[in-house]
């Protein structure tokens, strides 16, 4: 029998423990290359789950990560992953202006082709931070050739978000193919959740994403789920000086995560990003005319 479910997209975001948006007020980027690394040792293991599981995804890689580890980039693209880019060095874009965010964009995608010898379509901001402020930046990833985008978190945040953004795929840029296509919402009582992985998969009962999945489903829509190498990582460093909030967001449950992750992947229909993309932008289209 045909498995006529939505076919899911699995996203890994890749940055290491000390590149995340919660400790960039105590850990300096000029301090990052005496950091220890642990991408590459949880990457192997994500491609190790995956593949036990038959499942591919995407992995949106900074550029800081493939020059360093150009070897994992390449073995992600050839265990079947797609290969994407999380910008250089995880600037979020509403610091940077269209001449920084262009130059931060083709810096990236040079470093991780060539460590991956695949092209690179697709382009997650770092801390979902392509928002209200800076709708601008569409124009910079088209004009660069990206076919699609998954930067836009359309909750309420205190790190990020879009409230008034569609909850799913959508052209931002009239006439043109190039599409954005949302990390997923659920809806409870008229109000958007944010339900698409990181945190509120770590920290939440696998319930909730087990629900917020089935609705977007039933909605005959795919879920765009994510998660980042550092959170199937119990044994990482521990960073003391940063604020408790950061803390408790970062550490909570980082044991329980492969686990869960193993759950999920064995639960829904799971595939990469650009074939999704290519399916969502027709999609749009459609809906559009």
């Amino acid at each position: 029998m045909t498995d006529t479910r939505p076919v899911n997209a699995l996203t890994v975001d890749v940055e290491d423990w000390f590149q995340v948006g919660a400790f960039e007020t105590v850990i300096d980027r000029a301090d990052w290359p005496s950091l220890p690394c642990r991408v590459e040792r949880n990457c192997e293991e994500i491609l190790a789950l995956f593949a036990e599981a038959g499942v591919v995804g995407t992995f949106f890689t900074l550029g800081w990560i493939a020059e360093r580890h150009p070897a994992v980039v390449r073995r992600i693209v050839e265990a079947g992953h797609e290969i994407a880019s999380h910008g250089w060095d995880h600037e979020r874009v509403f610091r940077m202006d269209a001449r920084r965010f262009g130059e931060d964009l083709s810096r990236a995608r040079r470093t991780i082709e060539d460590a991956a010898g695949a092209a690179v379509t697709g382009y997650r901001a770092p801390s979902f931070s392509i928002d209200a402020r800076t709708p601008w930046a569409f124009d910079v990833l088209a004009e660069q050739g990206y076919r699609y985008s998954s930067s836009v978190a359309p909750v309420v945040h205190d790190h990020y978000g879009w409230r008034e953004a569609p909850r799913f795929a959508f052209h931002p840029l009239p006439g043109r193919d190039f599409v954005e296509i949302p990390v997923t919402t659920a809806l409870f009582a008229g109000r958007r959740l944010a339900a698409g992985g990181g945190g509120f998969f770590r920290v939440l009962p696998y319930g909730f994403s087990r629900w917020a999945i089935r609705q977007v489903n039933g909605e005959g829509r795919p879920a765009i789920f994510y998660f980042h190498p550092w959170e199937i990582d119990p044994g990482q460093p521990r960073v003391d000086k940063a604020p408790l909030r950061s803390r408790l967001r970062h550490y909570t449950n980082l044991g329980v995560m492969a686990d869960k992750l193993r759950r999920l992947v064995g639960e829904f229909r799971w595939g990469r990003m650009d074939e999704l993309a290519a399916r969502e932008a027709l999609r749009a289209t459609a809906l559009a005319a």
